[in-house]
């Protein structure tokens, strides 16, 4: 007997259980407020996407190892085995293309950006093997690139199918994928202010405060992941940064100017190599790429890789001006070869480089000028890191926070807000220097732009709105019972024969008789969004549809027309 209690008791628990998954807990994520619930889940998820890029990470430093690319003992030799490791990475980022699906090639930031915008977030599971492989190939072979490129794309993926499979709604799933990217920020760099400050600069490209909280806890979980594996490593604390007495800002503005035009400069190189070569086949493109950065290794070693050799050298007060000058060249051509000719990776890794190069050399112009500026070589170095990134991704705060956690010093902070300034006004409204991932997007024509109120019915969904009590009868319960349910206000649906859906209500003639809709009622996924809905109810401005879960017999809610305009009208979108 006790056991059979037990047995009901727990059935009856379990049940309970399942229906506040199928119910409760989906309405609170289909609206627009921040809940306990979506957090949980960008914390389960951020754990997911951080180990993946932990992963990549180790396997990173691994190659290292193997390639012997961990020791900095580069100079230009022509007997140097490590001078034709990036001819090797053309040959196994080829392979690796033509093994994979030809429908999912498309990676980076730029597509992960697309696929937030026009798809919620959405990245296709098969993108993720070719974008670890291929990005884990082009830095282990000392290409210039960055690492936040696979970091952003691995870390929307992860959240985004995790987000699919249990079936979530819509809107919550490009929340999670947004927590994604910011885990995968956060473990890579280990800057998790910067991380948070980036995808709602960059990727969300607007401020919700519903957004913030799971963002913020993933860019937290990614951080901690990182620590606990890597150690609480900042990566430039050991470049030495003085507080720059206010009498040197006038030759700081002058240094921004000339920032600004060579981030324009940068941008436009980028975008002229990207144009030229869109058309061209995968195995001449990379094949140039890594013949023009072997030669480069060859000639100028300290010129590849992400960033560590070239922000090593520019520190390094005993090398002078020519020396300088010809790194920053051959940075700069690495980077654009690499990236314009479909190396996959990021972009911010030889930003850093060519930023760091840029402020070395402003560094000592401003020495020879001004003596009282020579302390400051590691403040220049920094700011002009700080400036390429903001500029040329579009992201001033997201450079100025990220820098700030990386360096673990506040001391750049105001030198660099106030280069900054003059920097961006000058590239974007003297060069009309747009952000290089949008440009991007236009030439490979993926869209990325939303209408406001599209924008804004997006964020809530099907679940949060649609009327709940309604009355599914088939053709029996119809003639028996319709006309009472009718009477009470009820809203009573039949369900055909053939599966169909139709609505009943009372004729405007005659309230007495009841009359069965003509047409169907179109059909909704309950993770369907409101303007999934009003897309289809657009065209008429009038209707109703119904919402079902899982499978289209399960009918659980209707959304009119009204709902939606009603929503638009109290401010809700």
């Amino acid at each position: 007997m006790h056991s059979t209690i037990k047995k009901l008791l727990n059935k009856q628990s379990s049940s309970k259980v399942s229906e506040y998954f199928s119910t409760e807990f989906r309405d609170l994520l289909s609206g627009s407020k921040t809940n306990v619930q979506l957090c949980l889940l960008a914390l389960a998820f951020a754990i997911v996407a951080s180990s993946v890029i932990i992963l990549f990470r180790w396997l990173l430093q691994a190659s290292f190892e193997i390639t012997e690319l961990k020791h900095t003992d580069f100079v230009a030799d022509f007997t140097d085995w490590r001078s034709y490791l990036p001819l090797l990475g053309v040959l196994l980022i080829w392979f690796t293309a033509r093994l994979g699906s030809k429908r999912y090639k498309q990676m980076g930031i730029a597509y992960v950006l697309h696929r937030y915008k026009l798809y919620y977030g959405k990245i296709p599971l098969p993108s993720a093997p070719g974008q670890f492989l291929q990005a884990l190939f082009a830095l282990a072979t000392n290409f210039s690139v960055g690492r936040e490129g696979p970091a952003i794309h691995l870390g929307a993926v992860s959240a985004s199918v995790m987000a699919e499979k249990f079936n979530l709604p819509d809107n919550s799933v490009r929340i999670l994928s947004a927590s994604g990217v910011a885990a995968g920020i956060a473990a890579t760099f280990n800057a998790p202010l910067g991380a948070v400050i980036f995808v709602f600069e960059v990727i969300i490209r607007e401020y919700r405060i519903h957004y913030f909280f799971p963002i913020l806890i993933s860019a937290v979980c990614g951080a901690m992941s990182s620590q606990l594996v890597f150690g609480d490593i900042h990566e430039f604390d050991a470049i030495t940064i003085n507080d720059m007495p206010l009498n040197l800002y006038p030759a700081l503005l002058a240094d921004g100017l000339l920032l600004g035009c060579f981030a324009a400069l940068l941008n436009s190189s980028l975008l002229k190599i990207t144009e030229v070569s869109q058309q061209w086949p995968l195995l001449p493109k990379l094949f140039l790429a890594g013949v023009v950065t072997t030669i480069i290794g060859m000639l100028v070693p300290q010129a590849l890789g992400s960033d560590g050799l070239a922000i090593m050298t520019a520190t390094d007060t005993s090398i002078g001006m020519t020396f300088l000058l010809v790194i920053l060249f051959a940075k700069t051509i690495a980077t654009v070869s690499a990236i314009g000719l479909g190396i996959p990776g990021g972009l911010i890794g030889p930003l850093y480089g060519i930023g760091a190069m840029l402020g070395a050399i402003l560094a000592e112009i401003n020495a020879y000028l001004i003596p009282e500026s020579a302390p400051y070589i590691g403040t220049y170095t920094i700011i002009g890191m700080t400036v390429m990134m903001g500029v040329c991704l579009n992201a001033p705060l997201a450079a100025l926070v990220a820098l700030l956690e990386l360096t673990y010093d506040a001391n750049i902070l105001l030198p660099a807000m106030f280069v900054m300034i003059p920097a961006f006004l000058l590239a974007f409204q003297g060069f009309n220097c747009r952000s290089i991932l949008l440009r991007q997007l236009d030439m490979m024509g993926l869209g990325y732009r939303v209408p406001p109120l599209n924008l804004g019915l997006q964020k809530r969904g099907v679940r949060a709105v649609m009327e709940k009590e309604i009355l599914i009868l088939d053709h029996a319960q119809f003639q028996q019972s319709a006309s009472t349910h009718c009477a009470d206000g009820s809203l009573v649906l039949i369900k055909t024969d053939d599966g169909n859906i139709h609505q009943v209500a009372k004729n405007e003639d005659n309230a007495e008789v009841l009359q069965v809709s003509s047409t169907p009622l179109k059909l909704l996924p309950d993770t369907a969004t409101l303007d999934d809905a009003y897309h289809l109810l657009a065209p008429s401005r009038s209707g109703e549809i119904a919402i079902y879960q899982k499978q289209t017999c399960n009918i659980v809610g209707l959304i009119s027309w009204n709902m939606i305009y009603k929503e638009v009208r109290k401010g809700h979108v």
